[in-house]
């Protein structure tokens, strides 16, 4: 009994991975299938669709659609969640509680109901629907995550650090840039990597406030009806291995500064 007690949680856990992989190793596989028009059923394997990625229709115009409004968002979220989570830490000031709790509100409402107000407000502003305005949603809200992101890092910051800076004669600005942000630096790059795969992946806000702007994961649903073509499944395996990559590389680089 005892060793089969021992044996229920690795297989539980082997059990999770596998329900968490299958979907991957689905769209892996199917990137090599010589579907066609459609990439429903397993007909054979062939390498076209990874030598020619561009092969379908409005595939790449949609991966580089994302990846602007991704690159632009992320800009723009860590800069301004970073400059907030440092004030809501180290300030005080009346309504900061408010503040706080704002932040939090785009994380805890339903895409849905986020991205029919954001809709709503655009209509009544008037304002033509495309690549502005999905940028302007997405920075909504990958602000809260950075927020939290940031505020992790600056919340173990020793402030004696920074005294000891003025100390020595550096102006506020000189002990932000030459001790504060290169301690931050950690947490605002794990922020800038989360805001950027959580709007490059983003379907329900981008849906309702892009208009005729498409973006990948849009492509991605309107393609599902007819199957989706092995270029796709080829985009999504390669950003797939390149997140990876980028986790292993930032494990190892860790691993080194803490030998050293």
């Amino acid at each position: 009994m005892r060793g089969a007690g021992r044996a229920v949680v690795p297989t539980f856990a082997a059990l999770g991975f596998l329900f968490l992989l299958v979907p991957i190793a689905y769209t892996v596989l199917f990137s090599f299938n010589d579907g066609g028009k459609t990439n429903l059923v397993w007909r054979g394997f062939t390498l076209d669709a990874w030598r020619n990625p561009c092969g379908a229709p409005r595939v790449c115009s949609a991966l580089v659609g994302s990846l602007q409004v991704g690159l632009v968002s992320t800009l723009l979220a860590t800069a301004l969640g970073t400059l907030l989570a440092v004030g809501l830490v180290r300030g005080r000031f009346r309504g900061r509680g408010a503040v706080n709790l704002l932040v939090f509100l785009p994380m805890a409402t339903p895409e849905v109901v986020l991205g029919a107000a954001l809709l709503s407000q655009l209509l009544a502003l008037r304002l033509p629907l495309g690549f502005g305005t999905v940028v302007v949603a997405h920075v909504m809200f990958c602000l809260s995550f950075v927020v939290v992101a940031v505020k992790a890092r600056v919340a173990t910051l020793d402030p004696a650090l920074e005294q000891a800076a003025a100390d020595l004669y550096a102006t506020p600005w000189q002990a932000f840039w030459k001790v504060t942000f290169p301690l931050l630096l950690p947490g605002i790059g794990a922020a800038a990597l989360l805001a950027f795969s959580l709007s490059f992946d983003d379907f329900i806000v981008t849906n309702f406030t892009s208009g005729g702007f498409e973006t990948f994961p849009k492509f991605v649903y309107v393609s599902a009806t007819r199957g989706i073509p092995p270029q796709a499944n080829v985009i999504s395996s390669a950003m797939f291995v390149l997140a990876l990559l980028v986790v292993v590389l930032a494990r190892v680089v860790s691993r080194a500064r803490a030998a050293r």
